[in-house]
């Protein structure tokens, strides 16, 4: 495995507002692609994973003759993880007439305030990663977000079940005061609402808090059976490391949602992770590829294209990977069903797809005029870290 940020950066930062089709010219311009997302701070190696995926599929499309005679290109804009310089990122993409598409990154605070200046500009942002309800169930209409990613509505109820699945009953939240937080408060207490069920105790926290001795011992004084966590890496880092701190009778298992994958998690913890019963919220393991034939080639091309990958545990957070993959061939889809990569034209064939056989599902269609989430909970599995630190689904 990498082992730095640092190391992270160093590869994306001479890819900044490049062009990355690794395809020739055409006598046409080029469809792009914007690529808005955290690049450099806590959540780059999600980004990271975000446009490797989203390559994958351009240099695929694009040694097939691209769509329409026009090859795809990437452009890469880095928010850093700030909402401000999301809502500017898009506004320069919405600028430029040949973008037909926005691509996110992992953060629904910055997707949320990206809404606005999205639908005064009518332009298609693709969600790969953020996960809050309010993302796609925004209140637009039309709508011109797509998300293929978890929906934290789907995702909360998902991650009781499987508690109450193991004999959990007392189940304590620990959530991230953000939109993010937020939209998993109301999935969670609704799932166990429905079990005749309350939280034990809801410890929230700031997003990038490091120290949550505060919190966890909110959290275990209120004696849960398991604790359900909804946090970035730095937050998640510092629950996970005050929960080891305690001796071995106190601790309690943690079942996280995925946002703590978007960092260097692993490495942070490697020392203490076999001191801790963690679990991980996820949709797609390259190890454990729903369709191997499908993986099989995206694996190949992958270790080829990058030369920090040695094998497949080397792919970075495979979830962005995968599903950045996937919404590319969807998009590259309905610009040909469109005839033409005028946004609206596009906007239409997005809402009227075919069915397509994706590396994460078979999407059936993935995207309808009242659906813009492309996955539900059967695409869901829980995950946990082996020594090397690869994300393993437990089935």
């Amino acid at each position: 495995m990498l082992k730095t940020l640092g190391h992270f950066i160093a590869i994306i930062l001479p890819t900044m507002f490049i062009l990355t089709s690794g395809a020739t010219a055409s006598d046409d311009k080029p469809i792009i692609i914007g690529l808005d997302a955290d690049m450099s701070a806590g959540g780059a190696i999600a980004g990271l994973a975000i446009q490797r995926g989203a390559e994958l599929a351009i240099d695929e499309i694009n040694a097939n003759g691209g769509v329409m005679g026009r090859f795809l290109q990437l452009k890469v804009k880095n928010h850093r993880g700030n909402p401000v310089r999301g809502v500017d990122n898009i506004r320069s993409f919405a600028a430029m007439d040949d973008v037909v598409a926005v691509l996110g990154g992992m953060h629904t605070p910055v997707a949320m305030h990206e809404l606005e200046i999205i639908h005064e500009n009518k332009i298609i942002y693709l969600s790969p990663w953020a996960a809050g309800t309010g993302v796609v169930e925004n209140g637009y209409d039309p709508n011109y977000v797509f998300r293929v990613s978890i929906r934290d509505e789907y995702a909360g109820s998902f991650l009781v079940g499987e508690a109450l699945k193991r004999g959990y009953r007392r189940v304590a939240l620990a959530l991230e005061k953000t939109a993010w937080g937020r939209s998993n408060e109301q999935a969670m207490g609704d799932a166990l609402a429905k079990e005749g069920l309350s939280p034990t105790t809801v410890a929230w926290f700031h997003w990038g808090s490091k120290n949550m001795e505060t919190a966890i011992n909110k959290l275990l004084g209120a004696k849960p059976d398991v604790i359900l966590l909804v946090s970035g890496g730095t937050s998640g880092l510092g629950i996970v490391n005050a929960m080891a701190s305690r001796p071995g009778e106190d601790r309690v298992p943690i079942v996280s949602h995925w946002g703590i994958t978007g960092g260097n998690f692993f490495d942070q913890i490697e020392k203490i992770h076999n001191d801790i019963d963690l679990s991980v919220l996820q949709t797609y393991s390259f190890v454990k590829p729903p369709f191997p034939d499908r993986a099989e080639k995206v694996i190949d091309a992958y270790l080829r294209r990058y030369p920090d990958a040695v094998d497949v545990s080397n792919i970075i957070a495979p979830t962005g990977t995968a599903h950045a993959y996937d919404i590319i061939h969807l998009l590259a889809l309905a610009i040909a069903r469109a005839g033409t990569s005028d946004r609206q034209a596009v906007h239409k064939a997005l809402e009227h797809m075919d069915d397509y056989q994706g590396l994460v599902r078979n999407y059936t269609p993935a995207f309808s005029t009242t659906k813009h989430d492309a996955l539900d909970a059967h695409d869901f599995n829980l995950s946990k870290y082996n020594k090397d630190g690869v994300l393993v689904p437990l089935r």
